[in-house]
């Protein structure tokens, strides 16, 4: 297979890229028998001239031939195609069947692989199935009432189902491609196979996680909703020896994956109280910045977005201030709306999503400054938590006590004279308008203070006087990490496997899905498959 780099061509494309691939490889169209998009990215340093950038697999009739020919060109390699190795079942035997705690990526990634290898795992997931959660989401948005059990954190697919559904990431795998292709398999566009950052939108992702879920099924495993752990037993050697559900259920069980998101703060304190060992974790803290998306495209690509048949634009913002901070943008949602994202009662908290087409023509971010352990007050391990909590508990409070959120515009939040504005803002079941400063800490108000105008100059119109920023933005990541071994068991925890974002080892759907991927692998390499009738 011959690997060709560096195909570049002007946006929209003129030449088919076919005749682009046998353009590098000195060879006719008719040598070429099958391609493969490795990756397409978009090169805007030139704007308004945009340039699609290529690289492509190539196999060919006559291999041999064609490698000759193009040898000595810097982008064209001879690859052989990775090739994952079998996962071998272990010889220590099951008592009981395989327990998954949740449904969000990581869960859905180790309950489907322990199902493919025939272990028959019971999946427990505290919220609703994805039609009945859309429902209860959908009427809370829209002024009814709050679902403490099915919301934007809790239910099928986890709090990425509510989201614009990036399937981004910084780690390398070889698994990685294996795992896109689950997403394609399972209704994910094909694109995601090559784009450079692939998303599947909150539309796309629910069909995806339903179908998921139906093949656990199929394969013998059993997803079981409103079902949340109460608790975990350990014997006196710390094995885990059963979990509870709902306060009532008993389960036997020899392994449970803990996949319980970085919001099951109830969760935590139970495993706190149980003995299972914690400790605080960074994370950060700010609002959503919403612009109009023909803001961005002009900024990104010299001209709207719909003039180049491209997706809207979208960006990533970092600065550092004088004071060791760092603000950033976190999750931006190009064409996409601010949404409701509370998990408890009497707290606001904010998040963005978008559908798979990104047309809202609302352009949203997170901009959040780095909480490190020592902002987090006492040594509790879980310190983090009641930080989030009181300035979630001020933001409700500041817009009105019905899960409005408070929002100011940058002009009036950076104490600029005149009458200002606003700007567009999507944030529902809607906003008050609200000083911000009163609802985030101290740190973090300064140094957007100071990153805004930085933004600015890096962005036109970015720090405009009538840009609306929503508070609060506090569910970044996980604000505990559950300790684990490197056989991926808590530590002091045989059996229990705290895996995903809520364990404090994963930051997107991507390394989510791939830590619950690789933890069952470790726990089939461990376990031969119980026998179930």
């Amino acid at each position: 297979m011959l690997r060709v780099l560096n195909i570049r061509t002007a946006v929209p494309m003129q030449k088919p890229l076919e005749a682009l691939i046998a353009k590098k490889l000195r060879c006719s169209l008719q040598d070429i028998k099958k391609i493969c998009i490795v990756r397409r990215s978009i090169d805007a340093r030139r704007k308004p001239r945009i340039y699609f950038v290529f690289t492509v697999d190539v196999t060919c009739f006559d291999e041999n031939r064609v490698w000759k020919r193009c040898h000595d060109h810097k982008d064209v390699r001879l690859v052989t195609e990775q090739v994952v190795p079998p996962v071998l079942p272990g010889t220590i035997p099951l008592q009981h069947r395989p327990i998954v705690v949740g449904t969000g990526p990581s869960g859905l990634a180790a309950a489907l692989t322990l199902a493919r290898h025939g272990y028959k795992p019971v999946v427990f997931e505290r919220g609703r199935d994805v039609d009945r959660r859309a429902a209860d989401v959908e009427e809370f948005w829209k002024g009814g009432p709050f679902q403490a059990e099915s919301n934007v954190q809790f239910g099928e697919g986890g709090a990425g189902t509510f989201s614009d559904g990036k399937l981004t990431t910084r780690v390398n795998h070889p698994l990685l491609p294996h795992i896109l292709q689950d997403f394609v398999d399972a209704g994910a566009p094909p694109e995601i196979l090559y784009a450079y950052n692939p998303h599947v939108g909150t539309d796309v992702l629910r069909q995806v996680v339903k179908n998921m879920r139906k093949t656990i099924e199929e394969l013998g495993g059993e997803v079981r909703f409103e079902s949340c752990v109460t608790a975990v037993h350990r014997d006196e050697q710390g094995q885990v020896r059963s979990v509870v559900v709902n306060g009532t259920q008993e389960y036997e069980t020899d392994v449970v994956v803990m996949g319980i998101g970085h919001s099951a703060r109830d969760t935590y304190y139970m495993l706190h109280e149980e003995g299972i060992h914690m400790e605080k974790k960074p994370f950060a803290v700010g609002v959503r910045i919403e612009h109009p998306q023909s803001l961005i495209d002009r900024a990104q690509y010299g001209c709207d977005a719909a003039e180049l048949q491209l997706e809207p634009a979208d960006y990533m913002l970092t600065y550092h201030s004088p004071q060791g901070r760092a603000c950033y943008s976190f999750c931006m949602c190009p064409g996409g709306v601010v949404v409701a994202a509370a998990s408890e009662e009497g707290r606001v908290v904010t998040n963005g999503m978008s559908l798979y087409k990104r047309d809202s023509g609302i352009a949203n971010s997170a901009l959040v400054v780095n909480v490190t352990a020592d902002d987090m007050p006492g040594d509790s391990p879980l310190s983090g938590i009641e930080f989030q909590r009181r300035y979630e508990e001020l933001a409700f409070k500041a817009g009105g006590g019905k899960y409005a959120a408070p929002a100011q515009t940058v002009g009036a939040f950076l104490k600029r004279p005149g009458d200002i504005v606003p700007m567009v803002h999507s944030y529902r079941p809607g906003v008050t308008w609200a000083d911000l400063h009163e609802v985030l800490p101290a740190f973090v108000s300064s140094t957007l203070e100071q990153a805004l105008p930085y933004f600015g100059r890096r962005i036109h119109g970015f720090d405009d006087d009538g840009v609306v920023m929503t508070g609060v933005e506090t569910r970044t990541s996980a604000a505990v990490r559950i300790t684990r071994d490197e056989d991926r068991q808590a530590a002091g925890s045989g059996g229990l496997y705290p895996v995903g974002e809520g364990a404090g080892y994963a930051g997107g759907i991507m390394s989510a899905f791939l830590d619950g991927l690789e933890t069952a692998i470790e726990i089939i390499r461990k376990f031969r498959p119980l026998e179930v009738k």
